[in-house]
């Protein structure tokens, strides 16, 4: 057996991700054609890379020499990849701009505003539970940029040599419940005042059932919480089986009602990566205008910007202020108005 880079990428995925169950859904594989793909590896190498535990895997002093060698490798594959197709798309008199995202009600208008550039732009998209695997899928060359959001207190895996844009900085989460539900009648609702409720939470989005869980945790509560799709969840708040988190963007219906958390307790940034800052440069404005859109037609949100942002930065009357991170640079909105606050940001 030759080695390849998508062997070599195989082992990054796996001391990136820690587990072999991760990797396999970071890469689309199934798990039990990762775990032959790194016995093959291991074999034709002559030595173990991974030592196998309950908790997952980690590299062995070999597997760590093998994985500083294999990185650039992989990194340098991905950009070759990219620039070739991008050169080749351009040649052909057409770039499809290769979108990755997280859910989020601004994705529509983001796509409809990057098509009315004109012909010569088509974005793709695709869509993705794991904002971790959308990151990766960039660093390798699959897709060109990714929208994806990271809940407080738990980081995303940023690799390394990508750039990133913030569009917010935290982003409250909101409460999803019965219209009926007597916590719906206030217009911001306390964790305490939904003690006795069983949440639904997607255990599969990247950080989203460890955030939840932290934060009933430090409100002193331990309530039943289900595994389920949000769309799930959401025709279940609608009954009063469960309450549910929610984007502030999203739009009520009739028989739900979506409200702010005292203290805004659960939190998420919003990200734009890319490869380059030019890359960004491409859709960010257009993402920017879809978004704070969406957020001023959801009336739970609209009234929170009101009282959090009360100088009007989110409205669009901001500036952008620009710092270094450990994969690149980010920006943020600061706020310009009268009182020059800032914008609190998701």
């Amino acid at each position: 057996m030759e080695l390849e880079v998508r062997h070599l990428r195989v082992l990054c995925a796996i001391a990136d991700t820690g587990s072999l169950h991760k990797a396999a859904r970071q890469l689309g594989l199934a798990q039990p054609s990762l775990s032959t793909q790194l016995r093959r590896i291991e074999r034709a190498l002559g030595a173990q890379l991974f030592v196998r535990t309950r908790t997952g895997c980690r590299p062995t002093p070999l597997g760590l020499a093998v994985l500083s060698r294999a990185r650039p490798l992989v990194a340098e594959f991905a950009a070759i990849v990219t620039e070739t197709r991008a050169a080749a798309a351009r040649a052909a008199g057409g770039f499809r701009l290769r979108i990755g995202a997280t859910a989020s009600r601004a994705i529509p208008g983001w796509l409809r505003l990057l098509r009315a550039r004109g012909p010569g732009s088509r974005p793709t998209l695709q869509m993705n539970v794991s904002a971790n695997a959308l990151l990766a899928m960039v660093a390798a060359g699959r897709l060109d940029m990714a929208f994806v959001h990271e809940v407080e207190g738990s980081p995303l895996r940023i690799p390394p040599g990508l750039s990133l844009r913030v569009l917010v900085e935290r982003e409250p989460q909101f409460v999803t419940l019965a219209a009926d539900h007597p916590a719906a009648s206030q217009p911001e609702v306390g964790l305490a005042d939904l003690a006795g409720d069983r949440w639904m939470v997607d255990s599969t989005v990247d950080g989203e059932w460890d955030g939840l869980s932290r934060v009933l945790r430090a409100a002193g509560l331990n309530p039943e919480m289900l595994h389920g799709d949000y769309l799930t969840a959401y025709s279940l708040a609608a009954t009063g089986e469960v309450v549910t988190i929610s984007q502030p963007t999203a739009h009520p219906r009739p028989d739900l009602a979506i409200r702010p958390l005292k203290g805004d307790p659960i939190g998420v940034r919003l990200l734009l990566a890319a490869r380059t800052e030019e890359e960004l440069d491409k859709a960010y404005p257009e993402l920017e205008e879809a978004y704070w859109a969406v957020a001023r037609e959801a009336p739970a949100y609209r009234e929170w910007l009101r009282r959090a942002d009360p100088c009007g930065a989110r409205a669009g009357r901001a500036t952008r202020t620009r710092w270094a991170t450990a994969a690149g640079t980010a920006d943020a909105l600061t706020c310009i108005g009268p009182g020059r606050c800032p914008a609190p940001g998701r």
